[in-house]
């Protein structure tokens, strides 16, 4: 498993626990917007950063792309 994907799954656990979702809502909602293509694309960044701020940063990806 490449480091992408682990941290992919990282992302996903932790934005299941803050928001409290299941695994298949987080899902959804990250196919919905293409949040694995972003994570994957931005890994250098983004797995620099804290929980939080993942967090964070999937709100604004997907606040952008509901617009």
């Amino acid at each position: 498993m490449s480091k992408e994907t682990t941290f992919l799954i990282y992302c996903i656990e932790i934005y299941k626990n803050a928001k409290a979702l299941s695994g298949k809502q987080v899902m959804a909602l990250f196919n919905k917007y293409h949040v694995p293509e972003y994570v994957v694309s931005y890994f250098e960044a983004l797995h620099t950063t804290g929980e939080r701020y993942i967090v964070d940063d999937i709100d604004l990806y997907i606040a952008a792309r509901q617009a």
